[in-house]
């Protein structure tokens, strides 16, 4: 296990070079973009959380047991302000994704309101008027800087949109790989209707999504689409009809995480860093990268397992080594 988890930490070096080899070349694309940061190597914490969690917490970690070992499910929980990103709920955030990325038995990350018919609102209006201009980028950029993490998790991650998402909420959906919402919820970045722009990620990972002159126009007019109108212009993967729970949206998104669960660990991990990394550069140097990281799968027990299972016809059993 040490020597393929190494590997994967390792990975990202190779990649870099990979890169820097295939943007010589003349069939190259001048003046691509750099590369971003990409996922972490795991290292063993030996947590043993169950499904609970505390009810007072604004942030709530649940470490799924049984059938879904390995889904961890972090829930926003301020109801008395709608979700609203403050500097208490950031400051947990990203502790709470700090532990995740050097945690190797999560597998899959889903990001979920525990308040009925919200999301999250966005940024807490009534803790920002009482900053100073300089206390409010200094909050921005923690904001910013915890929703790149989150993006930069090396598992896959899923946003569960049961209710409204506005400003750093669809922001923090962004940064997601995976969304899935109700035809109920309402999205949208609407900063401009308060002279400001989106400040932690929307201007960039928006029209990464649905297309340059869509989300200009979005941005533009604030408007606020539905779930149907999100899946009609690839805002999110999946709607679904809300269910009397008012959950319908997570219980989508935990049956994708039960997919993704009997698939080799790090074969994921893998992926997620080619196609993020392949993403911001131009063909050529993104199959260099391809490369690389699936040079990373070959001298793993898994491929091996995967290879074995397949021959004798049974499910393989993947460790991630």
């Amino acid at each position: 296990m040490a020597a393929s988890l190494g590997g994967l930490g390792l990975l990202q070096g190779r990649v870099r070079l990979a890169a820097a080899a295939a943007a010589s070349s003349p069939l190259s694309r001048p003046g691509a973009r750099g590369l971003v940061r990409g996922g972490a190597a795991c290292s063993p914490t030996g947590r043993g959380y169950s499904s609970e969690a505390k009810g007072e917490e604004e942030l709530r970690v649940r470490y799924l047991d049984e059938e879904n070992q390995g889904i961890v499910v972090l829930g926003l929980n301020r109801s008395r302000a709608k979700n609203a990103l403050n500097k208490n709920l950031i400051k947990m955030m990203s502790k709470a994704v700090d532990a995740l990325k050097s945690d190797k038995k999560v597998r899959t990350v889903i990001f979920r309101s525990e308040v009925p018919g919200i999301f999250c609102a966005g940024a807490d209006l009534q803790e920002r008027a009482k900053m100073h201009s300089s206390e409010v980028s200094s909050f921005v950029s923690k904001a910013r800087a915890t929703i790149n993490e989150m993006a930069n998790l090396p598992v896959p991650t899923i946003a569960a949109i049961d209710g409204t998402a506005l400003g750093g909420g669809l922001e923090l959906a962004l940064a997601c790989d995976i969304r899935v919402a109700a035809s109920s919820a309402k999205m949208g970045l609407v900063e401009t209707k308060l002279a400001i722009i989106p400040g932690a990620g929307g201007t960039q990972r928006l029209p990464r999504t649905i297309g340059v002159s869509l989300a200009k126009e979005l941005i533009f007019s604030a408007r606020i689409v539905d779930g149907e109108e999100a899946k009609s212009i690839g805002l999110i993967s999946h709607v679904v009809e809300q269910n009397e729970s008012g959950d319908a949206a997570y219980r989508r998104a935990l049956a994708l995480a039960q997919e993704f669960l009997p698939q080799g660990p790090l074969a994921i991990r893998v992926a997620k860093l080619a196609i993020n990394q392949g993403m911001e550069v131009d063909l050529v140097t993104g199959l260099a990268i391809e490369e690389a990281c699936y040079a990373q799968t070959i001298p793993t027990k898994d491929r091996i397992e995967g290879l074995l299972a397949f021959k004798e016809k049974r499910p393989p059993r993947y460790k991630g080594e």
